[in-house]
């Protein structure tokens, strides 16, 4: 053989150890150059920060990463969190109240429903995901004010802010949640039918259509999902911040979408994975702790990750046209 071919066969191995590896390799080098910039970063009070702070945009963007493999997006995430964070705590207040049951079913049920409107406004009248999310990114935020009259709402009781605070062997309460998501997710695209479908429908809408997969079940379904663990993400966000805001989960698509992104999944549908997005939220997370530990300010961070998501998507873009 050559030195040529060689040289041809190494570059391509080096190309598929990147493609499938460079998430991981970029979150390890993020995470090196940190710690020698800031003594405080590799401290254990840190690095359980960084992943419970993670934990909400993570659950997030595991919902994201269906939507986006489906050639979708889901602009309302941010909203929905602050709408089902809002009725859940209404069921949640008082010393008194040991019931934490009724605040989960109805925080998660608020996110369920939001995500299913999309859904099946997406699905069944052909919608853009783009349309109907942003009209619903301004619809739940309107209800969540409506619901208390823009008025917080506070005195949660302990069962309920556990969700957010509570620690199980060492692990905090959010992280775990977090966790076993992402197992579910992770297993739901990798070992099952529906999985499977949703990267058909993401690589080619019409031939999935035409080999008999039902589409418009399927666009309903991610939709639902992303709503659900978006109601979830308000349950932890209120727990952790011990009240349900009105303004909370501004911006949090975004950050999101960003996880997703970086985590490689093509913006153009049918090629990304759930542990490329955990690692794009674990770069998420890290870069803001990472700058907030340098001092930078928070209106440079919004710079620097707005950065990231154009060299990402640039990327995307260079891979799909050499394809």
């Amino acid at each position: 053989m050559s030195g040529g071919a060689i040289s041809k066969i190494d570059g391509a191995l080096i190309k598929h150890w990147l493609a499938k590896y460079g998430i991981v390799l970029a979150f390890v080098v993020l995470c090196v150059v940190l710690a020698f910039v800031s003594p405080y970063f590799f401290t254990t009070n840190n690095l359980l920060n960084v992943v419970r702070q993670t934990s909400i945009n993570g659950i997030l963007a595991l919902g994201m990463t269906f939507v986006i493999l489906m050639r979708g997006i889901d602009l309302s995430v941010g909203s929905v969190v602050a709408c089902a964070a809002m009725v859940a705590a209404s069921f949640a207040t008082g010393a008194g109240n040991s019931s934490v049951l009724l605040p989960i079913v109805a925080g998660l049920g608020v996110g369920l429903i939001l995500g299913s409107i999309n859904g099946i406004m997406i699905a069944r009248f052909a919608i853009p995901s783009f349309v109907m999310t942003l009209g619903m990114l301004s619809i739940a935020r309107g209800l969540t004010y409506i619901y208390n009259d823009g008025m917080p709402i506070s005195n949660l009781n302990p069962l309920y802010r556990f969700i957010g605070k509570g620690v199980v062997a060492g692990i905090p309460m959010p992280v775990i949640l977090f966790l076993l998501v992402f197992l579910i997710c992770w297993g739901v695209l990798r070992f099952t039918t529906f999985g499977r479908y949703v990267y058909a429908i993401g690589g080619n809408p019409k031939a999935a259509r035409t080999s008999g997969i039902k589409v418009r079940t399927v666009t309903f379904t991610v939709y639902a999902i992303s709503g659900l663990l978006a109601g979830l993400a308000g349950l932890i966000l209120s727990g952790r911040t011990s009240a349900a805001l009105p303004q909370a989960g501004v911006a949090y698509e975004l950050d999101a979408i960003a996880a997703v992104v970086i985590g490689g999944t093509s913006l153009a549908g049918g090629v990304g994975s759930i542990v490329g997005t955990l690692f794009g939220a674990l770069i998420i997370g890290v870069l803001n702790n990472g700058l907030d530990l340098l001092g930078v300010s928070s209106f440079y961070q919004q710079v620097v990750k707005g950065a990231i998501i154009i060299l990402a998507v640039m990327i995307d873009r260079s891979r799909l046209m050499r394809e």
